[in-house]
């Protein structure tokens, strides 16, 4: 496997430069056992074995690293920061300090590109065009810009030369995975493969900032006919998402709507503005439940740099690179598990916790009576005094002590089901999420159960069951054909085949080896009895050999004996 990594030459110096932050951070242990020192040494280059940073906690330390190798790394920081089933607490929380910030590229170096994307310089296409960042981050920068006709825009532009760069960091991370899983079983539990493959595929897709704009339609149409707008204008929607300028967006650059409203950082100028923070909370609650429970299709990522509060109490949200999808199924799923937290349910809690974590439990039994010792914790407690993202948290928890992974798409749920929560008790400490998502839970709920529900399902049955039927005589025509021909296989797999063919296996290596010592103590002992043989120490030579090689046999055959038990028992 190494050498199939060292084939990457142009690679080299960036392994190189990963493994000397792994090490200056005190993680050289872990170098060591992936072979990285050896792989870069025959490659030339000598790493040196001096720590900083060993005083410091381990995650605060491997932020640091993560911060110190750049744009990829910190992506996958920020990726890490969702799997709250894979890390505990202080881990998550660390992840979630990584800030894609990033020096600014200088307009000169950005204006060729830029020109190439949008088809015309820009000082020609825009009335005005700011060509100081309004921010930069590690993949992207953004400019302020105003069109023709006074609307105001941002231009969301790719830095120069990234996706090289990060796609080297993507094959070096899932070489270094498969390394970790392969040399350490302590890492092996976090699935490195799986976290690598998943953060790579969504890391593609936001170098691409036309996949960004359609997730921002696509939320925006859902939010199209959204009510609740009593005290806004009807020209004001309650929930607003920056509108696209298609002419201009395409993979590296992108035109969108500027929103002037306030950070939600800024809690101290939401109060000045004289702004509700109660009605925030409970608005900001509900559009995210919206897009989950009723949607499917959600922003991944609600933290407070990613929305903006404006007059008359509502919100918007931007940065649509990282966004969850749930299936219909999924969406079920998820009901019954909220519901049966609040309800404190433990059968309907287990049920879904299997569902989702497959066949993957050790202890069952175990599994079921931590969920109900969780549950009964909340009993009698008011529906006000719920902490649905504290219960989520604590649930996972007890997910990670029985090595359970969620999939990905619900391990970026339950983050932003915590997040939500966090940002809801920072507007307003009396938030109530689990008032806020009851009605909404049980109304999709009853929704599943309509006439005209059950009516699309079970017509929805009926065309895969018609569709499976009329597809029976082609695939049974196949079948035939492939038997006639001799190419029909039947592979049958039965669980642990294999490891009853190996103790049965050795069991007949030990029988044949008892049978060859058994021989060769008869034979020896007739031997003894020869006249007039060679003879050694005053024995016949052949005969001693005999039963020397009869006693050697004996001994690894009770050796093996010894041990097999002993593996057995362990």
């Amino acid at each position: 496997m190494l050498l199939q990594a060292l084939v990457a030459v142009r690679d080299l110096s960036r392994l190189h430069d990963i493994a000397a932050v792994l090490i200056r951070y005190g993680f050289g242990d872990l170098v060591a056992r992936m072979g990285l020192n050896h792989a870069l040494e025959r490659a030339g280059q000598v790493l040196h074995h001096t720590s900083e940073h060993t005083h410091l906690p381990a995650p605060m330390r491997v932020r640091q690293a993560l911060e110190e190798l750049g744009p990829t790394f910190v992506k996958l920081g920020q990726v890490l920061a969702t799997r709250v089933d894979l890390f505990e607490p202080e881990w998550i929380a660390e992840f979630g300090r990584l800030q894609d910030n990033a020096p600014p590229v200088p307009y000169a170096e950005l204006c060729q590109q830029l020109q190439e994307d949008l088809g015309a310089p820009p000082e020609s296409l825009f009335a005005s065009f700011d060509r100081v960042p309004l921010a930069a981050a590690s993949i992207a920068q953004v400019h302020r810009a105003r069109l023709e006709d006074g609307s105001e825009v941002i231009v969301k532009v790719r830095r120069p030369g990234i996706r090289p760069v990060i796609e080297a960091d993507l094959r070096w991370m899932m070489r270094l995975a498969e390394l970790a899983e392969s040399e350490s079983p302590e890492l092996r539990s976090f699935r490195p493969k799986e976290v690598v493959r998943q953060f790579s595929l969504s890391l593609r897709r936001e170098l691409d900032f036309a996949v960004e704009c359609r997730n921002a339609e696509h939320i925006a149409l859902n939010f199209a006919d959204y009510s609740e707008q009593a005290d806004t204008k009807p020209d004001s929607p309650l929930i607003v998402i920056p509108r696209v300028y298609w002419q201009w967006t395409g993979e590296r650059v992108c035109v969108q709507e500027y929103i002037d409203g306030i950070p939600g950082r800024r809690l101290d100028t939401v109060d000045q503005a004289g702004l509700d923070r109660k009605i925030l909370a409970r608005r900001g609650a509900q559009a995210v439940l919206k897009m989950i429970v009723e949607d499917g299709f959600f922003h991944a990522d609600p933290h407070p740099g990613n929305v903006f509060y404006l007059p008359d109490n509502r919100i918007a949200f931007i940065d649509f690179g990282m966004v969850g999808r749930l299936t219909e199924e999924r969406r079920e799923q998820l009901i019954r598990l909220l519901l049966g937290l609040v309800r404190h349910e433990p059968k309907r809690v287990l049920d879904v916790l299997l569902d989702w974590t497959g066949d993957g439990a050790q202890d069952e039994t175990g599994l079921t009576l931590e969920i109900e010792t969780f549950l009964d914790q909340y009993h009698g407690v008011a529906l006000k005094q719920l902490r649905i993202g504290a219960m989520l948290s604590d649930m996972v928890a007890i997910l990670r002590q029985h090595q359970l992974m969620l999939p990905s798409d619900m391990a970026i749920l339950v983050k932003a089901f915590i997040s939500l929560e966090g940002m809801g008790r920072e507007l307003d400490p009396d938030f109530d999420i689990a008032g806020e998502a009851m009605p909404m839970l049980e109304h999709a709920l009853r929704a599943r159960y309509t006439p005209a529900a059950l009516t699309k399902r079970g017509w929805r049955a009926v065309t895969e069951a018609l569709t499976l039927i009329s597809g029976l005589p082609h695939d049974l025509s196949r079948l035939l054909r492939a038997a006639r021909r001799g190419r029909l296989e039947i592979h049958i797999e039965i669980a642990h085949l294999k490891h009853v063919g190996n103790q049965l296996d050795g069991a007949v290596n030990r029988l044949s080896v008892g049978l060859i010592v058994a021989a060769l103590i008869i034979g020896s002992s007739i031997v003894m009895t020869v006249p007039d043989t060679l003879k050694i120490f005053g024995l016949p030579f052949f005969g001693l050999t005999g039963i020397i090689c009869a006693a050697i046999g004996g001994l690894w055959l009770l050796l093996s004996i010894w041990r097999s038990n002993r593996a057995d028992r362990e």
